[in-house]
């Protein structure tokens, strides 16, 4: 039996005017997807417990069968395991975006969706700046980045910079028990990266500049039982985004980098579907993460997100599917890690739609995928992390 989690970041939202009351996912074509839920089993899976933000950390812990309230230390510690960063017990691990602001306002969150190579200048510059044997700024990928501040504190109150875009950033400034370095650091930022070259060039192509560093997503190392220690599956993890690789990294699950892979809307999707599949010829079990939906989500843009369901659709589940069928036995997880409705362009507590598909039993109905179908269903996983329970070990999901 082979196991393939398919997840769209952020596929999920709410019915939009726009689209005539649909929402994306039932806006766009998906003529793969929908195959998976007319044989499948469709239902709706809550991945953020209460008291836990709405983030893809919690999220995907959650899918990946890690009960957040015993295992979730903060987004970049995970983070920082697939950046090779390591963490002594006392270190806290902060992320570290590179952020446009106008006006004291949010203006991006992902600094025009910077490139790595003009980012990876400028966080190395805010090394040379800032790092002292406190605190040390690490590169990672587009406008996503890395601090860690040896033996820090991390009982501190940090918004996400996606949380409030547009708005003033004053009100959300980091607060609690060591907010005064972070606060310091993200002001000394400001000085040196408002004139440096690569934000001039930026600013004469008409595109944004990283004008500040925004940090948040504290905590420490986590310890997780194996994913095989728990399921006795060998597998692997398949993400453009260090989030995800880190999950699975501390999951015991391999990583496996696809190029041309870059967690945006030109990702190279099918490169990672063909890494799958050549993943499934010797492990059991892959987790295919696509992050596009998810920033069309943040963005706003309703038409990116459409397009970004297609080619998700098309370019990574269909050629999984099609691979598939030379197999007898397998099974697909079909699913959004949260709603990123584009309405708010933020991350949801909201339950999101699932199907189960299983070679073995396959239904004969004519059901989409989408949120509608889901809710119909009548059937939910809750709480989420019981779901892999349930998709490794063969039972019908939910209740």
């Amino acid at each position: 039996m082979k196991y393939v989690v398919l997840l769209g970041d952020g596929m999920a939202d709410l019915p939009l005017d726009v689209l005539d009351g649909r929402t994306p996912l039932q806006a766009a074509r998906t003529p793969n997807m929908d195959r998976i839920a007319a044989g499948g089993v469709p239902g709706l899976i809550r991945t953020v417990p209460d008291g836990f933000p709405a983030g893809s950390d919690v999220a995907n812990l959650s899918v990946l069968g890690y009960d957040p309230s015993v295992y979730y230390t903060g987004r970049a510690p995970l983070e920082a395991a697939s950046m090779s960063i390591t963490l002594e017990p006392a270190d806290v691990a902060i992320r570290c975006n590179l952020v446009t602001l106008e006006d004291g306002r949010m203006a991006d969150f992902s600094a025009g969706h910077i490139s790595t190579d003009e980012a990876k200048v400028l966080i190395t510059d805010v090394h040379k700046e800032l790092a002292d044997g406190q605190v040390a700024f690490y590169p990672g990928v587009s406008y996503r980045h890395l601090m860690v501040w040896r033996n820090g504190k991390r009982d501190m109150i940090c918004t996400p910079p996606h949380d409030i875009t547009g708005q003033p950033v004053k009100g959300f400034l980091p607060a609690g028990d060591g907010h005064e370095l972070l606060n310091d650091l993200m002001l000394r930022a400001q000085a040196m990266l408002r004139d440096h070259p690569v934000n001039r060039k930026r600013a004469d192509e008409g595109k944004r500049p990283a004008n500040a560093i925004w940090l948040w997503g504290q905590g420490i190392r986590p310890s997780l039982p194996t994913f095989q220690e728990r399921y006795g599956l060998a597998g692997a993890v398949i993400s453009a985004v260090d989030l995800l690789k880190g999950i699975g990294i501390y999951a015991g699950l391999t990583p496996i980098k696809v190029p041309g892979a870059t967690a945006y809307f030109d990702t190279n999707y099918r490169g990672k579907a063909l890494a799958a599949l050549k993943a499934l010829k010797e492990m059991d079990f892959v987790y295919v993460h696509v992050e596009a939906p998810d920033e069309a989500g943040h963005m706003g843009d309703v038409e990116e997100k459409v397009r970004a369901i297609e080619n998700f659709d098309e370019k990574v589940v269909g050629p999984i599917w099609e691979g598939l069928q030379a197999l007898r036995e397998f099974r697909i997880l079909l699913l959004p890690d949260h709603p990123t409705p584009i309405e708010t362009r933020t991350h949801s507590k909201a339950m999101s739609p699932f199907v189960i598909f299983d070679s073995r039993e396959v239904r004969a109905s004519q059901d989409r995928y989408d949120e509608e179908t889901a809710r119909r269903s009548g059937r939910v996983v809750d709480p989420g992390f019981t779901m892999m329970d349930q998709f490794i070990g063969n039972r019908t999901p939910g209740r």
